[in-house]
């Protein structure tokens, strides 16, 4: 006997399903890393003060597996997309784990899909409509109403500038130059 049990949050997609493993994964990565660079560091005492770079890992980690869990879940807990645990994935570069800055990156990216989105306001209660919008053609131009004036008055309507020509000066004519006759001999 088999009982469908209804869940108002669907199927997560693999994008989130994806997310939810590679954090666990790095979590875990993050712990050791973080519990080997903390021995290494407090091992040596010319790097003490290197010390809270070291911790960062395992604390991410135990966060990063909490978060992990939430999302793998069945039915999920209602979780916000925590971009503060990627961009702590990134920072953890710092500290020589390039693996953790891979993950940071792809969940950020992984964040910013459509469906990821989708689902997080799902989840949360909030729907999230994805609609395209188109671009809305302009409108074409309305010619001006006249004027209305009081009873008995003409109506007068304004000509727009487009219709009316510009007053282009006449040209000037040119003026006549009196010359001098080319005889200046006088006769005699």
């Amino acid at each position: 006997m088999s009982t469908n049990t209804y869940s108002p949050y669907g199927d997560s997609p693999g994008l989130v399903k994806t997310i939810a493993v590679m954090t666990l994964i790095n979590g875990i990565v993050n712990i050791f890393w973080g519990l080997i660079a903390t021995v290494s560091v407090t091992a040596s005492i010319i790097l003490i003060c290197l010390a809270p770079l070291a911790i960062l890992p395992t604390i991410l980690g135990i966060f990063e597996i909490i978060y992990a869990a939430k999302l793998l879940a069945d039915p999920p807990q209602p979780v916000q997309p925590s971009t503060t645990i990627a961009i702590l994935e990134i920072l953890c570069v710092l500290t020589g784990n390039v693996f953790s800055m891979i993950v940071g990156i792809l969940a950020l990216v992984f964040y910013n899909d459509p469906q990821v989105k989708d689902f997080f306001g799902r989840l949360n209660g909030m729907p999230i409509p994805v609609v395209p919008v188109a671009p809305i053609p302009p409108a074409p131009p309305v010619a001006p109403e006249p004027v209305s004036s009081p009873k008995g008055a003409p109506v007068i309507e304004a000509e727009s500038p487009a219709e009316t020509e510009p007053e282009v000066p006449e040209p000037k004519k040119p003026r006549k130059r009196k010359v001098a006759d080319g005889n200046t001999d006088s006769p005699a």
